[in-house]
């Protein structure tokens, strides 16, 4: 396997300003409040409130192939986990790996060249549980959303399995207001579209989607209809020991129950578009997308991711009926109680991306470290 790339976080702007390149941490708060990508700039946060965190995310910016005459763009990924950190730090590390050895191959990147970095992921980090799974059970529940943005030739390839969501503010010619448009798929069985998708796939299962305490789930355990790993839902193999007695179906199944086929959009961008939120679902528990898309479009660039998931975190706190001050002082796992791990990425759209100028020569790799 091709190994990724490995530049330097620090690009010239990041220098002549001084800025701390990889990202500042306060507390369980990390946040790079602004930072160039090869299109434009972006801002970056993240807050964790499971005990250990369970989502991910990257930007990468530069080439999008393993060789130097390929693609060059932007890639954003937010992987949401669950059922444990293993499956989102598997795809932090190797999906976007494996998306420049593919599209390699193909001297492009595409909707097919997508889909199979997804799907060689899955394969991969499935044989890794297989591997594993005797010692170390718990790997065989562990799963991930999977959502990516990429900026290309002009483009905006929107892949996603599960549930976060990436946003675009776009003007609105007539009003001269920025409206908020959802671009990805999501795939949770709280949207009736989705349960009906899931029960035609499953026609002869008649609980194939359960509600239970007022919330839809696949085979009562859990939400998402689509995501990498979760081996336990895909392979009948880990239907039993050591798998722990909650994750194992009294039944056996011949068919993956939940699977991996990102749903992808491309879009031409045009002068209108503005920004994208790419977010993990903990912050639009709290936020409608167009309050998400007017706090980005009424403060400064510098510090908006941040700036969302403090928005976010008010709203949570305004649930519980707490204190915004009181909540930030409660601790990792007990936090989990009042919101979820929260990854937010916008991504400012230059005019560059828009016309035929060339991307900037701004190459580097960001991920969250708290």
């Amino acid at each position: 396997m091709v190994s990724c790339w490995k530049p330097s976080a620090v690009d010239d702007g990041l220098r002549r300003g001084g800025s701390e390149a990889s990202g500042r941490v306060d507390g369980l708060l990390w946040y790079k409040d602004l930072g160039q990508h090869a299109w434009g700039e972006f801002s970056m946060a993240v807050i964790q409130a499971n005990s250990v965190l369970e989502d991910q995310s990257q930007i990468e910016s530069g080439p999008l192939s393993s060789t130097k005459s390929g693609p060059v763009g932007t890639f954003v990924g937010v992987y949401d986990g669950h059922g444990g950190p293993e499956a989102s730090t598997y795809v932090n590390e190797n999906l976007f790996c494996n998306l420049q050895r593919i599209a390699a191959e193909h001297r492009a990147i595409s909707e097919h060249v997508i889909k199979k970095a997804y799907l060689a992921t899955e394969e991969n980090f499935l044989s890794m549980v297989k591997k594993k799974w005797l010692n170390k059970p718990q790997i065989a529940s562990a799963g991930t959303c999977c959502l990516v943005g990429i900026l290309c030739n002009g483009l905006l390839y929107t892949a996603n399995v599960g549930d976060s969501r990436v946003v675009l503010g776009k003007i609105e010619k007539a009003t001269k207001e920025v409206i908020a448009i959802q671009l990805s798929t999501e795939h949770n069985a709280s949207i009736e579209s989705v349960r009906d998708e899931v029960k035609s796939m499953h026609p002869y299962d008649p609980k194939i989607v359960v509600l239970r305490h007022r919330v839809w789930r696949v085979k009562g355990l859990i939400q998402v209809t689509r995501s990498l790993g979760d081996a336990y839902l895909k392979n009948a193999e880990f239907n039993r020991e050591p798998l722990p007695l909650k994750f194992r179906l009294p039944e056996p199944f011949l068919k993956p129950i939940l699977i991996p086929e990102p749903s992808i959009s491309v879009l031409k961008l045009c002068p209108e578009d503005q920004f994208l939120i790419f977010a993990s679902d903990g912050l639009w528990e709290h936020l409608s997308n167009q309050e998400a898309v007017d706090i980005v479009n009424s403060y400064p660039r510098k510090g908006i991711a941040r700036k969302l998931v403090e928005a976010a975190l008010q709203e949570a706190a305004k649930k519980r009926e707490v204190r915004y001050s009181d909540l930030r002082k409660i601790e990792r796992g007990v936090r989990r109680h009042f919101h979820d791990d929260i990854s937010v990425v916008v991504v400012f759209l230059s005019t560059r991306l828009k016309g035929a100028a060339s991307p900037r020569k701004t190459q580097f790799s960001l991920k969250p470290n708290i």
